[in-house]
């Protein structure tokens, strides 16, 4: 059968084929969501953030029960440093810095880098650890998905206009469908992520579309 987010969505309804869509769920990682750390300790207002897991909570357990794959990032780098180049490190000192959320900072399997209690992977749940903003860069996620038969994703995540974007857009270009739940993705910077659902569904969708969180869960329940 075939599955949509209702009239909700914009630019138009999503739909997508039985067995043909994955979650991802973007960067829910304490990193960005706790306050002790990488996004806290350079100031960010973290409120926004934490206010929108409730929503992803609920798109996340709606994907399990309807058996849909799952994917989560975090964005982390070795702990030598090696895969963060060092026009980034320059621009964001703070990478690999100990944090008050425990370890270093977007370093992988840091305590600080681990996904956020409420959103916590599932054993047989893809978990990416990417070096960059997209999900594709430097990962096996495209080849993942292609070998699920994956063809139509739903994002969540943060922040929307870095992480998700980011990801959204390289995945366009590979020619999957996306559809971003508008209020279980957060940025630090109201205006951005207003910006950036605009941005998206352009022009008939030239990025994609975006629906609320209640009607995917609707839509998931088929």
């Amino acid at each position: 059968h075939t599955a949509g987010a209702g009239p909700a969505a914009t630019p138009s309804a999503f739909t997508w084929p039985a067995g043909a869509a994955a979650l991802v769920m973007i960067d829910w990682q304490k990193d960005f969501c706790h306050p002790g750390g990488f996004g806290g300790s350079l100031g960010n207002d973290l409120s926004p953030l934490i206010a929108a897991i409730p929503a992803a909570a609920r798109v996340l357990a709606a994907a399990r029960a309807a058996s849909m794959p799952v994917i989560h990032t975090l964005e982390a780098h070795l702990p030598d440093l090696s895969d963060c180049p060092a026009s980034k490190k320059r621009r964001c000192p703070a990478i690999g810095q100990p944090v008050a959320a425990g370890g270093r900072a977007l370093v992988r399997g840091e305590p600080c880098n681990a996904l956020v209690d409420e959103l916590a992977h599932l054993p047989g749940e893809k978990v990416i650890h990417k070096p960059g903003k997209g999900a594709f860069f430097g990962t096996d996620l495209d080849a993942h998905l292609r070998a699920s038969g994956v063809s139509h994703l739903i994002f969540t995540g943060v922040t929307t206009e870095v992480c998700v974007q980011t990801t959204m857009r390289e995945a366009n270009d590979r020619g999957y469908e996306c559809v971003l739940v508008e209020d279980a993705t957060e940025s630090y910077f109201p205006e951005f992520k207003a910006a950036t659902l605009a941005m998206i569904t352009a022009q008939n969708g030239i990025v994609g579309w975006t629906a609320k969180a209640d009607d995917v869960v609707t839509a998931m329940r088929g």
